[in-house]
C-alpha cells in the first residue's frame, strides 16, 4: 500500500480510553508484527479486552534543556518532564520519538510513560552555569506537561518554581485544564511578563474529541481554562492544531472565535503532519472511527503534501502546499486578523528576558552545607 499505510486498517478494534488502534513494531527492530484475521473473527475479540493500564517508568536524565535550530518553530530550547503521553491523541507528532526508547509509537506511547524526577534539579544547575543566555523556553514542546500523571508527580510545577525563582521566561502549550492548578505561580510570573500559555483546541465537537484525543480535556474545559487564565492576567492563546482536511478544518473560524471570546490574545494553526509511524496509525484510526470519511480525508491529506502523506521540507511541513492548504492559510489570516489574534494585542508583547537572575555563588555554596 502507498506510504506504508496499514493493510489491516479498519479491521482492528479500539481499546477503551486509548487513541491508537494498534501497537506497531519499533522501526529499528529487525522483526515486525502484523495483526491477521484468521476468518473466525478473532480480531473482533479485542474489543472485549479490559482497558490497558498506564505504566510509569523512571528515566535518568543527564540534561534538562533540549536545543533546536529549526526555522519552523519560534523557540530554540524546550523542557519535557514526560516522554509518551496519556492523552492518546492519534495525530501526535511526538509518537515516533517513542521508538528511540524501544517502545511502539502506538499504544505503548499512551501507556508506557517515562518521567524525569531529576529534571528540576538539572534545570537549576544548567541555568546557573556561567555564560548561560536566557531566552523563552517552551514547556511541553514534545508531550503535554499537564497530562494526567502530573496530578501526582507535579514535575511541571517544580519546573515552574525553578523558572520563577530565576526570573526565566517560559511558554506553555497544553490540552489540559490542569494548567489551572499552577495558577498561583503563573499569575506571579505573568505580572513580571515571564509567561505565556497556549491551549491547543483541535475541535469543538466533544464526540470527535473523545475519539481523537481520548484522555485530553473536553473542548469546553479548554475554553474555560483560557477564560480563567485571562481573568487573572495570564496571557493566553489558542493553537488550532492540527487542522485535518475533511475532518475538523471546517471548524477553524469557530475555534478562533470561541477562543477570542474566552480571552485569547493570539492564535496559531498547524496542518496535520503524518511522519513515520503516524501515517498508518492515523489511517487505522480513520477506518475504525470515521470509515465513511476515511478515503476522502486521506485524499485531501495527500493533496496538501504533494501526493504523499507527509512532506518534511522546512517551511512547508507546518502548512502544506496546494489549493486546500493555501485556502486554509488565508482563512486563518482573515479570521485571526478580524479577531485581533495576530499578536498585536497589548497583552501579547514578547516575554522579558532581562529579569533573569541566577542565585549568587555564595548562596549556592551554602545550599550544599
Amino acid at each position: 500500500m502507498p506510504d506504508g499505510l496499514s493493510p489491516m486498517a479498519g479491521l482492528l478494534a479500539p481499546r477503551k480510553g486509548r487513541g491508537a488502534v494498534s501497537n506497531p513494531a519499533v522501526r529499528f527492530e529487525s522483526t515486525a508484527r502484523e495483526a491477521f484475521d484468521d476468518g473466525w473473527g478473532s480480531l473482533a475479540d479485542l474489543s472485549d479486552l479490559p482497558p490497558l493500564p498506564t505504566t510509569l517508568l523512571k528515566e535518568r536524565s543527564r540534561s534538562a534543556l533540549t536545543y533546536n535550530d529549526s526555522p519552523d518553530i519560534g523557540f530554540d530550547r524546550s523542557l519535557n518532564p514526560y516522554r509518551g503521553c496519556e492523552h492518546g491523541c492519534i495525530y501526535c507528532y511526538a509518537r515516533p520519538s517513542h521508538a528511540y526508547l524501544g517502545y511502539s509509537p502506538g499504544l505503548d506511547f499512551e501507556t508506557r510513560l517515562l518521567f524525569k524526577p531529576e529534571l528540576p534539579a538539572l534545570l537549576e544547575k544548567e541555568l546557573s552555569r556561567p555564560g548561560y543566555v536566557p531566552r523563552p523556553v517552551a514547556l511541553g514542546a514534545n508531550t503535554d506537561p499537564y497530562q494526567p500523571v502530573e496530578r501526582s508527580l507535579r514535575l511541571t510545577r517544580q519546573v515552574l518554581e525553578v523558572l520563577e525563582r530565576f526570573g526565566h521566561p517560559v511558554t506553555i502549550v497544553t490540552k489540559s485544564a490542569g494548567v489551572l492548578r499552577d495558577l498561583d505561580i503563573l499569575t506571579r510570573m505573568a505580572r513580571r511578563n515571564l509567561v505565556h500559555v497556549c491551549l491547543s483546541v483541535t475541535t469543538l465537537d466533544p464526540s470527535l474529541a473523545r475519539r481523537m484525543e481520548p484522555r485530553a480535556a473536553a473542548p469546553l474545559r479548554r475554553l474555560q481554562a483560557i477564560r480563567a487564565l485571562a481573568e487573572v492576567g495570564v496571557p493566553a492563546g489558542v493553537l488550532a492544531a492540527p487542522m485535518i482536511p475533511g475532518l475538523n478544518d471546517a471548524e477553524l473560524e469557530r475555534i478562533l472565535s470561541e477562543s477570542a471570546a474566552a480571552g485569547a490574545t493570539r492564535a496559531g494553526y498547524v496542518l496535520l503532519r503524518l511522519p513515520l509511524e503516524i501515517a498508518p496509525l492515523f489511517e487505522e484510526w480513520l477506518r475504525t472511527h470515521v470509515p465513511d470519511r476515511a478515503a476522502r480525508v486521506l485524499a485531501l491529506v495527500r493533496e496538501t503534501r504533494g501526493g504523499r502523506t507527509y512532506d518534511s521540507r522546512w517551511g512547508l511541513r507546518q502548512t502544506g502546499i496546494g489549493a486546500h492548504a493555501d485556502m486554509l492559510a488565508r482563512r486563518f489570516r482573515l479570521a485571526a486578523t478580524r479577531l485581533g489574534l495576530l499578536g498585536t494585542n497589548a497583552r501579547s508583547q514578547p516575554l522579558d528576558c532581562s529579569q533573569f537572575t541566577p542565585p549568587r555563588a555564595e548562596a549556592r555554596q551554602l545550599a550544599l552545607l
